[in-house]
């Protein structure tokens, strides 16, 4: 019997992706196994912290890093060091922010709920441009003698979003001495974007650790200038500033750290080509008269989002003549057990492979095939 069998709690096929909502990821056996040992002993903590980001930093070329309670934690930090530096009497004033500044320009069509971390510690964000796009004009007329920053959300290959995109907002945060803060959570693969978002001269560049990289779910980490990097450390736990609550236990940082080594060009590759084939055997195996099964992956040359650039299979439903919906369906796989999580809008479900496990691609093939053949029988 599993531990979740012993709490009462229904395990999930996941077939959407990273989802934090589910789990995030599954950490690799090395990282588990390093967790492990890191548990059986005492060490200080801000010697850890210190050695973990010396090997962040050498392996995303940047000048220095730290590991944070996920990727949302390293915004709040981020936006914080960018107020405060690491001025102590500085620091214990948030969040009483009078005569700082406190104003973090945003492209408004950068704008998503992940954005309102960076307002935590009682930043202003000012929303620049449309929620289609932005010019260098828009974000530079935005900046005043509040400004502590430029915020901005990386969508790989996505117009606006994109490293080009990125470059010219950098130029102007070094035309104006304003650092730049990335969210890039969960643009990985492609491995690349490691070094080449902060190569961009990006002052801080945040990352999730549970998503591809498959660390613990509830780390992230952020890299960039070293002393800005300097001031999030100030920030951070045990420090008892902005950051004391967004604990980061020494297995955590341990995990983080053996993660990020095996995320490689060539473990990736392995994993996408496991990704092809249970894509192929869901358009195989899932198409019948009034189903169609099709391969889907973005195009970047059309400025589709291709970060997480792997095949997925898209099930499209003839609703009428089935006599149900691809929601129902959808329902009906989440209400099963185990239950079966993927994404699902109009008459379509769409099977991510990133998480599965071998074999669970023929369980979604059967559940789906039953759903639909005991529909056909009522």
């Amino acid at each position: 019997m599993s531990i979740y069998d012993k709490l009462g709690v229904k395990r999930i096929i996941n077939a959407w992706g990273t989802i934090t909502s589910i789990g995030g990821s599954l950490m690799l056996p090395e990282v588990i196994e390093a967790m492990d040992e890191a548990a059986k002993a005492f060490v200080d903590m801000k010697e850890l912290h210190e050695k973990a980001g010396k090997i962040i930093a050498e392996i995303t070329g940047a000048e220095a890093a730290y590991v944070t309670s996920g990727a949302a934690a390293a915004l709040v930090l981020a936006a914080a060091a960018c107020m405060t530096g690491d001025n102590p009497e500085s620091m214990a004033r948030i969040p009483y922010v009078e005569g700082f500044r406190n104003e973090i320009i945003l492209p408004a069509m950068h704008d998503n709920p992940y954005c309102r971390n960076l307002a935590i510690p009682c930043v202003k964000l000012v929303k620049v441009g449309t929620k289609d796009w932005y010019s260098p004009e828009d974000i530079e007329n935005a900046i005043t003698e509040k400004t502590a920053a430029i915020a901005f959300v990386f969508s790989t290959s996505k117009r606006g979003c994109d490293v080009e995109s990125l470059k010219e907002v950098v130029k102007i945060g070094k035309k104006h001495g304003i650092p730049v803060i990335v969210d890039a959570a969960a643009e990985l693969p492609p491995v690349e974007n490691l070094r080449d978002i902060v190569a961009t001269g990006a002052d801080l560049v945040a990352f999730s650790g549970g998503k591809d990289i498959r660390g613990p779910n509830d780390t992230g980490f952020i890299i960039g200038r070293a002393d800005l990097i300097r001031a999030v450390k100030a920030h951070g736990c045990p420090n008892q500033y902005m950051g004391r609550p967004m604990k980061v236990s020494k297995e955590q940082i341990v995990g983080l750290v053996v993660a990020l080594q095996h995320y490689t060009p060539e473990a990736v590759e392995a994993r996408r080509r496991k990704w092809e084939k249970m894509v192929e055997y869901f358009v195989k195996e899932l198409p019948s008269e009034h189903v169609k099964a099709e391969r889907v992956m973005p195009d970047p040359s059309r400025h589709e989002y291709s970060a997480q650039g792997w095949p997925r299979a898209r099930i499209i439903f003839d609703e009428e003549r089935l006599g149900i919906t691809a929601k129902e369906v959808n329902d009906l796989l989440r209400r099963g057990n185990p239950a079966i999580y993927a994404a699902q809008s109009d008459n379509q479900i769409t099977l991510n492979p990133q998480c599965l496990q071998d074999g669970e691609e023929k369980i979604i093939v059967q559940r789906i095939k039953s759903i639909l053949s005991s529909k056909g029988r009522r």
